[in-house]
């Protein structure tokens, strides 16, 4: 690939590479080209222009494939731009030559687009410079236009919007025949060709005026043609023209209006044309919604959308301002359009026009247009006569007006959040008076609607929940007898349970409904609703038994069926909330007790009640049915077991739609095929900013037909993720839904024999069904299969013997080759998840060969289609372990099917399958990467680019490839060539028109990027995913957004500054001054996808935090813009236009600046405040200087003032999140700067002139309907700023003071004394909030650094709140207490709640305890000890009573009986309980202070002599608490941690002393003595018991912390080796049987490990170490020196201390042991033992002393072999004199002679005669002659034979040297002679018996049972 980085051409090395290869490098060159071009030195290019122009034209004839002609086209434009233009002409006639031929043949085909392309490209790149040529080219390619086929179509029409864009006026004589032209092919067949007529039109439209006046009418007619049957891409592409030209009708561009004379269209006009596309040819599809279904003429439903998307981007072309003073107009037109009789489409799909900038303004007229719709309903209702007939009409179209303005009203609440709180509370408005009265429409729908607006309110402004509450509930109260109220008012609850005892409740709702008929079915409903979220499920329980049910069914008429149904379907709405929302009350007693109602619910769902009472209960039985199946779904299975068998019956009847006439199919099918497949489903359309409006076009997905009257529940469940709002499904659908979903639930529980019953009820129900209602069985029934299949793979079980399985293949297989390409996606799916679930190798090995077959014989798309996905699937779900085998066969078999061009479908399919198998083999495929890669390239360079998902399909396998080789990309040589191809293919994807293909190739890159960063060039990739990030796509916003989020990981720097130079050209549009990061705080505003906004906050995250400290300046203007102050009347924080279509598109056409700045919506601004805390702190680690105004560099400290002006924006918002955001950086920011002097005023601080904005910024929050959250928060800001000592002056200090004061009276006034907005839970938090305040400040009154003067000031505030706070805290800490005890004492909690808390909201109290507790505690310390424990205090109620009466405090309430003894215990048990209970186990999050606060508040608490006393008395409390220090310290070890333990040990040691001499001094001189302390008369101290022991055991602890070396293993070394040594020396006795003790065993390991150990190779202890191993030795030999009295012992074993000796000299160096003395003393030992007269110590010695000879150190052997050897001789040789009598001096003498030998064979050449001199000689001497053989005693026969033997052995081992020494004596020569014949002549069976063993005792028979060496 390099070969092709040149200007011109390489044609030698094209020559050179084979034919299938020179397409990529052809494009390669292209590619460098294009960069190269730009960049080169103009008199370089018009030197080789004339070879360039000839290689370049040249290509166009060589049929270049799309990618590359588009290149070409635009390298050839460039260089004719950089270079001489004199040749342009002719290129240009060649070009337009190729198109004149009359060649149609396909191979000419890619030459004639090329030729297409080049001319657009010129034109667009010279425009006016081609002079005059323009009319003859254009009429040349409409000419070609005519004739040409569709690829050929869509190429000449974009080549033609490339001409006009790059001639705009000039070519205003060609516009009207390009319009004629073009206009008919707005409705092609092709719909690429749409959407290049539509971009071309588009372009068109920018200059010919005609087109926006005289034929603004005929083009809206034909965008609404071309909507029909239309694609996505169409719609986006027709509705983009179509919106752009109302727009420009109505505000036409300057320029065009200045040239000519222009009657401007009105604003009705418009809205009147694009109604009629909206309307034209009546209504209704989409039947399923709303109460009243109207029949009648057809509008398609894709018209409808693409309508909706034009004006979507009819109102984003004119921009906001525009929207805001027309808005009125634009929503009544919308509404109009709702409410228009003949769309009686339902409001389903209505309200999707109004997503637009809707602001607080807009909210005004939505509520003005609701309360004009009411007021005309009301007149109809009110109407009794009967005359106004028509308005009865009037209200049908109302309810889908209402449905839209409140479902609208509802989002843009929820949106605003609290910011909206100036349009709630705006009398004017009156929103929340007009919402409500839409409570009482006739409509279900809009009641519902009104309702659902209600809970968006109190969503966003919590405060107003607990009064819309009571309203409704007084409104049921005095409104029982109209149905419309008690539905509409019961609908409000908003799933929050009413328990007020003055009102109506549900139960009362529910008794009453049978005493009123025409109410009854109304209050049924309403009850049941009320108390969904209570799950009060009273007694309403459906007959027991089929019998009871027979007699039930003959009761009662249709009408209290209908009841009856409807309380049934209620009361398990009610459990399934139950059973949903608390899960952690589900005990198995309340499950059991819940399932009497179920089992009899399931008894009763039988169809006959429906055949008795009519059809109409259809739709109320469905419900028990829906209601029923869903409970279920939530319970284990187990439960339900014995009803199976009914169930399933039901079940499956439900999806196979036995008793259903209506072909209703499920939508669930799409979420049960894999996410991955959307591409042949079509389902990512669901991930585009139309999401809304196209789902409704989504086949089976019964999108867009929700609504809430299908399931008035679902106001109070939690919406589904991702959505708005909810928008449950018709009944019909959402019941087959439940019922699929059930039977994934209750699948794997079922018998094997059931199983196969199904399956094959299955394949009949299929059979059975003809058509479409087949088509609708199936889908049920895949959907139900694969859930099952997922319901198994989840619960791990397998799907069943041999007949299962082969009916569940038949199923499937049966549907790979169905025409419905969502049944074959699901039947790939279900063949793969049975793999899984069967999990057989032979099985899966069955399923692939049938799709083998099956593909090579079939010809037919759907087969091949079907079996390439289902081979796709099965290494999906076996992965590439599993299906290893079959993996050559299918990639072999894909890969041929993908280059299958007459098909796309099939080249889709099987490249989709393809890249499952790469994901899934990882490491296997890798022998596939290049054939695999290759083609990939080809298809992209060959396939038309309008074939988008090949070209998706080629980007997931490119990327699954990347995946496979990994980190392997890194690499050179080999690997460069996959590398390079993968960037290509990258590169050909960036280029292609799609997004999602765009998309593809950014997520390419970015694996590319994480395996091998050095080969992606960010120069040219950042610059290109900014642009995307204006895109209209969300997919291509999304891919660019996380591949920055990547990038800005670890280049953030990088990635910024190359985004700027993108700001420098100024052609640009979204890149500023402010940069990328600029770019996406704007992008927050307008996204909303999660997924996205989480990237952006990512990437934002890593810019920060590598850049922020160094350009502080920049990013704190970033968040000073974002954050700055703006009026709430202009707040634009709009819902994002859901298509931002283009936003090049800005307000007035040419004139950018004109558009008004919006100011950032409050999420933007929430993020832009912890922002701003996060670069306070990065400051704070990154340059402490920063807070210093002596510095003169950018730092934080000079910007302080913006700093503290961004916090006070944020804290006085309207916004609650942006208040807390606010709050807590003013918190940071006085933490931080609350030291920081100001240089000009010495003695003050820099903070002090900033105090106003401070109490101005806190004062907000202390207002009466401030969220408690917000008060908590602020109450801890009011503590920090009393606290840092900023503030000298009393009364500025009572501004924030007296805030403190008002929140104390709110404490004291108790619990349910004031009317309350929030939850019980929140008061709790902030009346802690306040308290745990309280305790700071008093804390710093006490503790306070300062002068003296402010201590006074704090001191003089705080006294006198004093007494009341000291009860408060104590009732604090009681309650703490209590909620820490474990759950096994939950019964001692009192059940009233504590002081604070209630019973019901203990779990949340906890957490407010939890962080309120360690100041309070602190405080109550220092107030007890100041007060000698509350001594005087008058005894008054802690707590004003409650409400309820009910006393305040639980046990241990001090009640004047109580002495102040017990007074003191209490309170001392509570704080030292308190303590110990937290000090013992500290959770790991529980921040440092509060362990300090802890330790503080002991320390202050034992400085009281009442504490001492207490503690000294019970010594076992002292105990305990240092032996929790001392665990404590453990897992925390900060230096401050351990000073405060230490000054707490003092204190306790101080108080036992104190309490010692206190005994002294009472009991007088003369016991005095007998009170020893600790220790007594023995001085001993039990651990555990003693004071003393645990307090020095700390103590020592904390000294070896912080002195290691007090603790190194030198300290306890020599203890170690005395005690071994020692051990040694006492255990070392001789036994009978000669055996080593297991001490002495154990001492020898331990001197080995010591030795041996790695300390002994460490630098720093070699001089500490060698002295104690010598002086271990010397021990050793003291204690082994014979005859010493002192030390060794008359029956010592010297076996083990030579051992022990032994060990020494092996294991440590010579340099350790080689000294003089110790060598001298081993040596006298080991000579000691030679001479012994034991024969097992000589053995042992002889065997010990070989291994110290055999030393590999020859320092250390030498000495002993000099020293040792002679004695050994000498000992051998006079053997002869005495042979050994036994077989142990046998033994050693033959341990001897194996010493000798060794060292013989130690020794160099030329010594060894010498040696076997002494050897030879003495072994020949131990041989007998015959007659003293013959009568020898075994042990001397022994011996003669053992030196036979070796004599045998040791001559051929020595031959020269064996016979020099032999001939020197020959009696030794005929000594042996003899002994050799005699040993001959002895019995042959006895010597072969010898021969056989012909060492007898070569291994040492002595062993030891450990080896020590």
């Amino acid at each position: 690939m390099e070969l092709a980085h040149s200007l011109l051409l390489n044609e030698e090395a094209l020559a050179q590479i084979t034919e299938a290869k020179r397409p990529v490098f052809i494009f390669e060159w292209l590619r460098f080209l294009d960069k190269v071009l730009v960049a080169a030195n103009r008199v370089d290019v018009k030197e080789k222009q004339k070879k360039l122009v000839e290689q370049l034209t040249g290509l166009i004839s060589s049929a270049p494939g799309p990618p590359t002609r588009k290149l070409l086209a635009k390298n050839l434009a460039t260089l004719y731009s950089i270079g001489d233009t004199f040749t342009v002409f002719q290129t240009l006639d060649k070009c337009n030559d190729i198109i004149k031929s009359k060649d149609d043949t396909p191979t000419y085909l890619p030459t004639k687009l090329a030729a297409v392309a080049c001319v657009g490209s010129f034109y667009e790149k010279m425009g006016r410079m081609l002079g005059s040529s323009f009319p003859d080219t254009i009429t040349n390619m409409l000419k070609a236009l005519k004739t040409a086929e569709s690829q050929g179509r869509s190429e000449i029409l974009l080549s033609l919007q490339k001409v006009l864009n790059g001639l705009g006026g000039a070519a205003a004589s060609c516009h009207r025949d390009i319009y004629k032209n073009a206009r008919s092919l707005l409705t092609d067949r092709s719909m690429a060709v749409r959407c290049a007529v539509a971009k071309c039109l588009l372009e068109l439209q920018n200059e010919a005026v005609f087109m926006w006046t005289t034929e603004l009418e005929n083009v809206a007619t034909l965008c609404f043609k071309a909507l029909e049957g239309s694609n996505y891409g169409v719609r986006v592409a027709v509705s983009k023209l179509l919106g752009t030209v109302m727009a420009t009708a109505l505000m036409p561009k300057q320029a065009a209006v200045m040239r000519q004379n222009v009657k401007r269209a009105t604003l009705d006009e418009v809205l009147e044309l694009m109604a009629t596309g909206f309307l034209r040819g009546g209504s209704g599809f989409l039947k399923s919604g709303g109460e009243m279904l109207k029949g009648g003429g057809s509008v398609s439903r894709e018209v409808r959308v693409g309508v909706t998307q034009a004006y979507v981007v009819f109102v984003t072309t004119l921009g906001g301002q525009w929207l805001e003073r027309n808005f009125a107009t634009f929503l009544s037109h919308v509404l109009d359009l709702v409410s228009h009789p003949r769309a009686t489409q339902t409001h389903v799909e209505a309200g999707v026009c109004v997503w637009e900038k809707a602001q607080v303004a807009s909210g005004k007229d939505i509520c003005q247009a609701i309360s004009k719709q009411m007021r005309a309903v009301e007149a109809v209702v009110n109407d009794t006569s009967g005359e106004n007939k028509a308005g009865a009409a009037d209200v049908s179209a109302s309810q889908h007006v209402m449905v839209c303005a409140l479902k609208e009203l509802g989002s843009l609440v929820q949106s605003l959040s609290a910011t909206s709180s100036p349009l709630i509370q705006e009398p004017s408005i009156g929103l929340l008076e007009t919402v409500s009265s839409v409570l009482l429409h006739p409509s279900m729908a809009a009641r519902l609607a009104a309702a659902w607006c209600l809970r968006c309110v109190a969503v966003a402004l919590p405060y107003q929940l607990t009064p819309l509450l009571e309203r409704c509930a007084e409104r049921i109260n005095n409104l029982k007898s109209s149905p419309e109220a008690v539905s509409g008012y019961s609908f409000c609850p908003l799933g929050v349970h009413i328990s007020k005892g003055k009102v109506c409740t549900p139960e009362d709702l529910l008794r009453t409904a049978a005493q009123n008929s025409r109410l009854s079915l109304q209050r049924t409903q309403a009850g049941w609703l009320a108390s969904g979220d209570a799950a009060a499920v009273e007694e309403r329980v459906p007959p027991r038994s089929q019998k009871e049910m027979e007699a039930e069914k003959a009761r009662g008429d249709s009408f209290t069926w209908q009841v009856t149904l409807e309380g049934r379907a209620g009361a398990l709405c009610a459990m399934r909330s139950f059973v949903a929302h608390c899960p952690e009350l589900l005990t198995e007693d309340v499950i059991r007790r819940l399932m009497t109602p179920i089992e009899c619910a399931m008894t009763m769902i039988v169809p006959s009640v429906i055949k008795v009472h009519g059809t109409h209960l259809k739709a109320s039985a469905a419900m028990v049915r829906l209601r029923l199946y869903d409970i279920l779904a939530l319970l284990p299975p187990k439960t339900y077991e014995g009803s199976f068998n009914a169930l399933l019956r039901e079940l499956v009847a439900e999806f196979t739609l036995t008793d259903n006439s209506a072909n209703t199919t499920t939508s669930l099918l799409r979420s049960l095929c894999h996410y991955d497949d959307s591409v042949l489903m079509g389902s990512w359309l669901q991930e585009t900013d139309h999401k809304s409006i196209e789902d409704q076009l989504q086949p089976n997905s019964a999108s867009g037909s929700g609504a809430l009257e299908h399931d008035p529940s679902s106001i109070y469940l939690r919406v589904p993720m991702g959505e708005a709002m909810p928008g449950p499904l018709p009944l019909g659908v959402s019941v087959i839904d439940a019922s699929v979903a059930l039977f994934g639930v209750v699948f794997p529980h079922v018998s094997f024999k059931h199983r196969l019953q199904m399956l094959d009820h299955f394949a009949e129900c299929i059979k059975q069904a003809k058509g479409v209602r087949q088509q609708a069985v199936q889908l049920n029934i895949f959907t139900a299969v694969l859930s099952a299949l997922k319901g198994l793979a989840e619960n791990k079980s397998t799907l069943g013997p041999e007949e299962v399985r082969k009916s569940a293949l038949a199923l499937v297989m049966g549907a790979l080759d169905n025409p419905n390409p969502i049944l074959r996606c699901a039947a790939g799916e279900a063949l793969g998840r049975m793999a899984q679930v069967v999990g057989e190798a032979t099985f899966i090995a069955r399923m692939a060969q049938y799709s083998f077959d099956k593909l090579r014989s079939a010809r037919d798309v759907v087969s091949r289609t079907g079996h390439s996905l289902a081979l796709g699937c099965l290494h999906r779900y076996v992965g590439g372990i599993g299906s290893g085998q079959h993996l050559k066969t299918s990639v072999s078999i894909l890969l041929a099917l993908a280059q299958d061009g007459t098909s796309h479908e099939v080249q889709t399919w099987a490249l989709h399958s393809l890249a499952l198998i790469v994901d899934s083999s990882g490491p296997m495929y890798r022998g596939y990467v290049e054939p695999t890669l290759s083609l990939v390239l080809t298809l992209l360079l060959t396939v038309p680019p309008s074939h988008t998902e090949v070209h998706q399909c080629l980007g997931r396998c490119l990327g699954a490839l990347i995946t496979t080789v990994g980190p392997e990309l890194q690499g050179n040589a080999t690997i460069s060539t996959i590398r390079s191809s993968c960037l290509v293919g990258c590169a050909i994807m960036q280029g292609h028109s799609d997004s999602l293909v765009q998309a593809a190739a950014i997520s390419c890159l970015q694996q590319l990027h994480m395996f091998a960063p050095r080969h992606v060039n960010l120069s040219s990739l950042v610059p290109c995913l900014c642009v995307h990030l204006c895109s209209s796509h969300l997919l291509l916003r999304r891919a660019a957004v996380a591949c920055l989020r990547q990038l800005a990981q670890r280049e953030a720097a990088e990635v910024c500054e190359y985004a700027m130079s993108l700001a420098r050209n100024k052609d640009n549009l979204n890149i500023t001054e402010t940069g990328l990061e600029g770019v996406l705080f704007g992008m927050l505003d307008r996204e909303t996808d999660r997924k996205l906004c989480h990237d952006i906050h990512d990437t934002l995250g890593h810019m920060l935090s590598s850049l922020a400290v160094d350009k502080l300046s920049h990013w704190l203007k970033l968040c000073k813009d974002v954050l700055a102050d703006f009026n709430v009347s202009c707040d634009d924080s709009e819902k994002q236009d859901e298509i931002d279509d283009d936003i090049m598109f800005t307000a007035l056409g040419e004139d950018n600046n004109a558009k008004p700045s919006v100011a950032p919506r409050w999420v933007t601004r929430v993020f832009a405040a912890d922002c701003l805390c996060r670069i306070i702190l990065l400051c704070e680690n990154a340059d402490k200087t920063h807070f210093d105004l002596a510095g003169a560099r950018d730092l934080l400290v000079l910007h302080l003032s913006d700093l503290i002006r961004m916090a006070f924006m944020a804290a006085t918002d309207n916004s609650n999140q942006l208040r807390m955001a606010g709050l807590q950086a003013l918190e940071d920011i006085i933490k931080k700067f609350a030291s920081v002097p100001e240089p000009e005023f010495p003695g003050h601080v820099i903070l002090e002139q900033y105090q106003a904005n401070v109490g101005a910024a806190l004062r907000p929050a202390f207002s009466p309907d401030t969220p408690s959250d917000i008060t908590a928060k602020a109450c801890q800001v009011c503590s920090t700023w009393i606290g840092s000592g900023v503030v000298s002056d009393l009364n500025d200090l009572r501004r924030v003071h007296n805030l403190l004061v008002s929140s104390l009276d709110k404490v004291q006034a108790g619990k349910g004394s004031s009317s309350q907005l929030y939850s019980e839970s929140a008061t709790t938090m902030e009346k802690l909030a306040v308290l745990k305040a309280w305790a700071e400040v008093s804390l710093t009154s006490f503790h306070s650094k300062d002068t003296k003067k402010y201590t006074t000031l704090l001191i003089m505030l705080v006294q006198p709140e004093l007494p009341s706070l000291s009860r408060l805290w104590l009732a604090v800490l009681r309650d703490y207490a209590l909620l820490t005890l474990p759950a096994e004492f939950s019964s001692q909690l009192p059940p009233d709640g504590g002081a604070f808390y209630t019973p019901e909201t203990i779990d949340t109290a906890r957490l407010h305890y939890r962080g309120s507790w360690a100041p309070v505690l602190h405080a109550v310390a220092l107030w007890l000890s100041s007060t000698s424990f509350g001594e005087g205090e008058e005894e008054a109620p802690a707590v004003p009573p409650q409400a309820s009466g009910a006393p305040v405090y639980p046990q241990g309430n001090p009640g004047p009986t109580q002495s102040l003894e017990d007074l003191i215990k209490d309170r001392m048990h509570l704080m030292l309980g308190v303590s110990i209970e937290f000090l013992c186990f500290p959770r790991a999050e529980e921040p440092i202070e509060h362990v300090m606060s802890c330790l503080q508040a002991l320390c202050t608490l034992l400085d009281s002599p009442c504490a001492r006393t207490h503690i000294s008395e019970d010594q076992l409390l002292g105990v305990e608490l240092l032996n929790v220090l001392h665990r404590l310290l453990l897992t925390r070890d900060p230096p401050a941690v351990q000073l405060q333990v230490t000054a707490v040990v003092q204190e306790t040691i101080r108080a036992a002393q104190d309490h010692l001499t206190q005994q002294r001094d009472t009991q007088g001189e003369k016991d005095a003595l007998s009170l020893r302390g600790e220790g007594g008369e023995t001085g001993e101290l039990l651990p555990g018991k003693s004071l003393v022991f645990a307090a020095m055991e700390l103590m020592v602890f904390i000294l070896v912390r912080h002195l290691p070396q007090l603790n190194t293993s030198m300290t306890i070394l020599p203890t170690v080796l005395f005690l071994i040594t020692g051990v040694l020396k006492e255990t070392a006795v001789k036994t009978p049987d000669n055996s080593i003790p297991l001490p002495v065993s154990a001492a020898l390991q331990g001197i080995k490990t010591i030795i041996t150990s790695p300390l002994a190779r460490a630098e720093k202890t070699p001089t500490q170490w060698t002295g104690l191993i010598r002086s271990s030795l010397a021990s050793v030999l003291e204690y082994s020196q014979p005859g010493n009295i002192h030390t060794s012992r008359p029956n010592m074993d010297e076996v083990s201390m030579l051992t022990a000796m032994t060990l020494f000299l092996l294991s440590a160096s010579s340099e350790v042991i080689g000294v003089t003395v110790l060598q001298q003393g081993c040596m006298e030992r080991y000579r000691n033992a030679l001479l012994s007269s034991d024969p097992w110590v000589q053995a042992r010695c002889y065997q010990l002393l070989l291994s110290v000879f055999q030393h590999p150190s020859r320092a250390l052997s030498t000495p002993y072999i000099h020293a040792l050897a002679p004695l050994m001789v000498e000992k051998l040789k006079g053997v002869e004199r005495s042979r050994p009598g036994t077989v142990t001096e046998l033994q050693a003498v033959q341990e001897g002679i194996r010493v000798l030998e060794n060292l013989v064979g130690m020794a160099e050449e030329q010594n060894r005669v010498q040696l076997l001199a002494l050897l030879v000689p003495t072994l020949v001497s131990y041989l007998l002659d015959d007659k003293a053989f013959s009568s020898a005693p075994p042990a001397s026969k022994g011996l003669h034979e053992f030196a036979l033997q070796n004599l045998m052995r040791i001559g051929p081992l020595y031959p020269a040297a064996f016979k020099t020494v032999i001939g020197a004596a020959p009696e030794l020569k005929t000594r042996l002679e003899s002994a050799v014949r005699a040993n001959q002549a002895s019995s042959k069976a006895k010597a072969a018996a010898l021969l056989a063993q012909p060492t007898v005792q070569a291994a040492p028979t002595i062993k030891l049972k450990t080896s020590f060496f």
